[in-house]
């Protein structure tokens, strides 16, 4: 059995799940929004990728929240400032930085973790969105050099 400073804070995991939850929610919605009010060529060429990536986020969205009620808490309903870019070299730009955000509050969620089961689950699926998020920014910023 791990230690007790090695054991899950979960008042912390949840704190922090929840501070990266509404940078989610965000991601989620600003997908959506890039993705609808694209036009051109740039609409047929990101349109439908940027609707896969909101969708991916929806469901990233729901582990974080169900890792927050496994550990006793309630899941924000608070999103994270959201904004029309009607460029769509600007849409991209403001995804990248709100991907960006995300990960770091994603990566902040893993120091309470622990080294019990439970805890190695959560950094797991923690990483796990991280990496995701981090493929989805580097798909975004070839889209911003080309």
């Amino acid at each position: 059995m791990p230690e007790t400073e090695e054991l899950l804070d979960e008042k912390e995991a949840i704190k922090r799940l929840n501070a990266a939850l509404e940078l989610q929610y965000r991601s989620a919605l600003q997908y959506s929004i890039a993705a609808a009010s694209l036009t051109g060529m740039e609409a047929l060429a990101l349109g439908p990728q940027l609707t896969e990536f909101g969708d991916r986020e929806l469901s990233g969205a729901r582990a974080v929240i169900e890792k927050i009620i496994s550990f006793g808490g309630k899941p924000t309903t608070e999103v994270a400032k959201l904004k029309h870019q009607a460029k769509p070299t600007k849409a991209i730009q403001w995804l990248v930085e709100c991907e960006e955000e995300v990960i770091e509050a994603l990566q902040a969620a893993i120091e309470p973790t622990g080294r019990e089961g439970r805890s190695e689950a959560l950094e797991h699926m923690l990483e796990h969105q991280i990496m995701r998020k981090q493929e989805q920014v580097d798909f975004l910023r070839r889209a911003l050099d080309g």
